[in-house]
């Protein structure tokens, strides 16, 4: 049985059938050297993105200027990317031009880390030429080359570097950590949407402790004061990024309104974070009544940051809540029994329809047990 799908099966034999060297690269021969399946699969080759154009019937040149078509196959499509050399950074980001090669160990040579510069053939033999799986059994993330250089490439690497430690639950090889440290201005550069994808896969990685010198080396300090920080918290919560970038915050005593609005993070992502900020620091709830009182003032969102809050240094917030919620008691206007038109028919209107419901919400927080039709009818006609 092949290691990969059929789809990627049919691109190695119609580059192979036509003369081309080609090879799986990058994170998909990482996944399948730790025994994972990849997400995607992309493709290295000595053809000129030209010669693959003609190749294939359906192509799309997603990065002809760098050598990658996108290939469609059997309702899948994979990058593929001629064997390339780059040049000066100047942007610190991006490779100013590349110049295409033969050697498929000179593009190997070109990447970030040791574990992402191997190559799979379709003899499913592995070329290696950095020792990519040696640092993969020692759990190691470590630079091709001189890690100073490829920072100096692309400021991004660092970032990344830290996510995949997180991810896979690895240490950073010394030399690759000094490197960092020494090329932490960097990343002033690089642009806060890029730095906020990076820190939201870090934190909701299974290990995110292992990220912690993002903040102790100062690669956020255009964000953040610099400061130690131990991430262990943020394995009590979730994995998703709600909660785990307010359980960040908490961690940090950073509030998450101007942090997350600097990073270029969705609104509703910035309201619920500030909402639970304002929580978590005026006191959580230790009741169902707290926690419905809190939901209809702050709405779920806002309460599920607030608990992830209180939940990231030890707290039990999150189950109260989840009890609460999983209950069915109403917290808001929409929830109660007696709807709007059926106040209308008992003769309210206006502006006195919300402010029955407004009254008949506050009693059903405290008595969740009388959000009936009968109930309210009989509450509604005491507010007259």
């Amino acid at each position: 049985m092949a290691l990969w799908p059929s789809y990627v099966q049919t691109c190695f034999d119609t580059l192979r059938r036509a003369g081309y060297q080609a090879y799986l690269v990058g994170g998909c021969v990482r996944d399948l050297t730790l025994g994972r399946t990849p997400g995607d699969y992309d493709m290295a080759t000595s053809a000129r993105p030209e010669q693959v154009i003609a190749l294939f019937p359906r192509t799309c040149p997603t990065g002809l200027k760098h050598g990658t078509v996108t290939v469609a196959l059997d309702g899948n499509t994979l990058e593929v990317t001629t064997f390339r050399a780059e040049n000066r950074y100047s942007d610190g980001r991006h490779p100013d031009s590349v110049r295409f090669v033969s050697s498929l160990e000179e593009d190997l040579a070109r990447r970030d880390f040791t574990m992402n510069a191997m190559a799979l053939g379709a003899d499913e033999v592995l070329h290696d030429p950095f020792q990519g799986r040696a640092d993969l059994k020692e759990g190691l993330i470590r630079c091709v080359g001189e890690a100073e250089r490829r920072f100096q490439e692309d400021s991004l690497r660092m970032l990344r570097g830290l996510r995949f430690a997180a991810q896979l639950d690895f240490r950073l090889d010394p030399e690759t950590a000094r490197a960092m440290g020494r090329c932490v201005r960097q990343t002033d550069h690089l642009s806060a949407g890029r730095v906020r994808a990076e820190v939201e896969k870090l934190i909701c990685a299974q290990s995110p402790q292992r990220g912690g010198e993002l903040f102790s080396m100062g690669l956020m300090d255009r964000w953040l004061p610099r400061q130690a920080v131990d991430l262990t918290g943020l394995t009590r919560l979730v994995p998703a990024a709600l909660e785990r970038w307010a359980g960040l915050c908490a961690l940090l005593e950073a509030e998450p309104g101007p942090l997350l609005q600097s990073l270029k993070t969705e609104k509703s992502l910035i309201s619920a974070g500030s909402a639970g900020w304002r929580l978590w620091r005026g006191g959580l709830p230790m009741d169902g009544l707290g926690w419905r009182k809190a939901l209809a003032e702050l709405g779920e969102a806002g309460c599920r940051a607030a608990a992830a809050m209180g939940d990231v240094s030890g707290g039990n917030f999150r189950a109260l809540l989840e009890e609460t919620l999983d209950s069915g008691a109403c917290w808001t206007v929409g929830g109660l029994a007696l709807s709007g038109g059926a106040l209308r028919d008992l003769g309210f209107s206006g502006p006195e329809i919300g402010r029955v419901q407004s009254a008949l919400l506050e009693h059903v927080l405290r008595c969740p047990e009388d959000n009936t039709p009968d109930r309210l009818k009989e509450l509604a006609e005491k507010l007259r």
